[in-house]
């Protein structure tokens, strides 16, 4: 007698994709490692504007600001550094480790007309922080915009 197995087309789908997570994982800005190059691991990242400034901020708790590089270069912001790993405790002796050593590189395209004079970046418990005034052109205020009532068009022929 024959034993049944259950098909399970979401596992078939997803077996072999780790490749893809590994991608999917780097552009929403999950750490993770990088065999070829050694360790590299990617900081979480936010970047919001307010009151005409846009602001770059990245989670690098355990790093030195000595450790950390800002720089504007051919219209992108580059944030570069490294998390030494801890040396009080030998690589053979952990059982299960998630936090990240090693170098680390950001990279963000800046808005044309940015002056990169005016960049300013602070580090403050563990966050950095890198500010900038918005061009004159993305520094526009908010306009409301009135949404009118009634009927669409569409639902007015039916």
């Amino acid at each position: 007698m024959r034993n049944l197995i259950r098909w399970n087309p979401v596992s078939e789908l997803t077996s072999g994709l780790g490749e893809f997570d590994d991608l999917y994982d780097r552009f929403r800005g999950r750490p993770f490692r990088v065999s070829q190059e050694g360790n590299q691991w990617w900081p979480t990242l936010e970047s919001y504007t307010k009151d005409g400034k846009a602001f770059v901020r990245l989670d690098l708790p355990g790093v030195d600001p000595k450790d950390v590089e800002v720089v504007a270069e051919d219209g992108s912001l580059i944030i570069r550094g490294e998390r030494k790993g801890a040396k009080e405790v030998e690589e053979k002796y952990y059982h299960y480790r998630e936090t990240y050593f090693g170098k680390f590189e950001r990279r963000l395209t800046l808005p044309k007309g940015t002056h990169t004079s005016k960049i300013a970046a602070r580090y403050d418990d563990g966050v950095l922080e890198v500010s900038m005034p918005l061009p004159t052109h993305l520094a526009a205020k908010k306009v409301a915009i009135q949404i009118e009532g009634g009927k669409s068009e569409s639902s007015q022929t039916a």
